[in-house]
């Protein structure tokens, strides 16, 4: 007999119709999901199987505005806040209970602190109608970039961070929304040399904003992999901003040791994005610490591995595969 919303829900660890679902889970235990960019050309629901049928538990969610995106990963769109009304909102949480898999977070990574007024300004607003639309969904975790102007230095950037940040966390606070700030340096090309698109990639400028926006409203959505090529121990940030991360990024990175004998640590493609296990980052010695600290969030597999890329169906053997490889730590 095909069971009722209600039980499924209940049974995938939801809240009442009334009380929020998406990442709001039973027990007290890291749930080990995926990052929805990397299956781009399939639909929500599509991805709802998927993640279901691969005993996935959750998601992250792409909400780029509809439109061409400007660089990799980048402008994926699963939930289109333009048009996500309450028909659409009530239709997706029914998909995620029958399912039984939650949305860990909605994502939008844009540069909200891009030197072009009006650019930035545009890029704003659609990520305070991604934090708005959050809890309509049930969703507590929005994530995303705190952004630079890459031409300028972090003093320099400054007051138009506190500026703008000051809009994005009061529309969260709002909200009743958490951002997690993720950490990639946005550094790939002379063009963003040498401090690449996004401030909050140092534990230095972690401390300066928290201290900052001292809210918990802010927070991280932490990702080991960009810490290794920048030569900063992932496990010592996690003993010290442990109780800042609401969101963790499963991926991996390889130093490659020739490239950077050629180029040197200035140069450019001498680290490599790969998926979990197949990197430099020690998994074992990242999940306890994490279980030190207490964390019990989302862990989701972000792919961005170019050796995974040649079809839809590489793709999500990369998806498989991470999810077998971080079983040993994620249950």
């Amino acid at each position: 007999m095909k069971q009722s919303c209600a039980a499924i829900r209940s049974a995938a660890g939801y809240a009442s119709e009334s009380e929020p679902t998406g990442n709001t889970y039973k027990g007290h235990a890291m749930q080990l999901g995926f990052v929805s960019a990397i299956l781009s050309e399939l639909s929500l629901e599509e991805i709802l199987a998927f993640a279901s049928e691969e005993g996935f538990g959750c998601v992250e969610l792409m909400c780029w505005p509809k439109g061409s995106a400007d660089r990799r990963y980048g402008g994926i769109t699963h939930i289109d806040v333009d048009v996500c009304d309450g028909d659409a909102i009530h239709h997706i949480r029914e998909m995620c209970a029958m399912h039984g898999v939650a949305i860990s977070a909605l994502g939008y990574y844009p540069n909200p602190l891009d030197p072009d007024p009006e650019h930035r300004r545009t890029v704003v607003t659609h990520l305070q109608k991604v934090i708005r639309l959050a809890p309509r969904l049930g969703v507590k975790v929005v994530n995303t970039f705190i952004g630079r102007n890459w031409k300028q230095t972090v003093e320099e950037n400054w007051p138009t961070c506190v500026e703008v940040w000051s809009e994005i966390i009061a529309t969260a606070e709002a909200a009743g929304v958490q951002i997690g700030l993720e950490n990639c340096p946005m550094l790939f090309s002379r063009d963003e040399w040498p401090g690449g698109k996004n401030l909050a990639s140092t534990p230095a400028v972690w401390r300066r904003l928290f201290q900052q926006f001292p809210t918990r409203t802010l927070g991280l959505n932490f990702d080991p992999s960009h810490l290794i090529w920048q030569q900063i121990d992932p496990v010592r940030c996690i003993r010290e901003f442990g109780d800042r991360i609401v969101h963790v990024h499963a991926k991996d990175t390889r130093i490659d040791s020739e490239k950077l004998y050629e180029v040197g640590v200035t140069g450019l493609g001498w680290y490599i994005s790969k998926i979990p296990g197949l990197g430099d980052v020690d998994w074992r010695k990242f999940f306890a610490a994490l279980t030190d600290v207490g964390y019990t969030g989302p862990v989701c597999v972000e792919v961005e591995d170019r050796a995974f890329e040649g079809s839809l169906a590489d793709r999500k053997r990369a998806l498989r595969q991470s999810r077998g490889y971080l079983g040993q730590f994620v249950s």
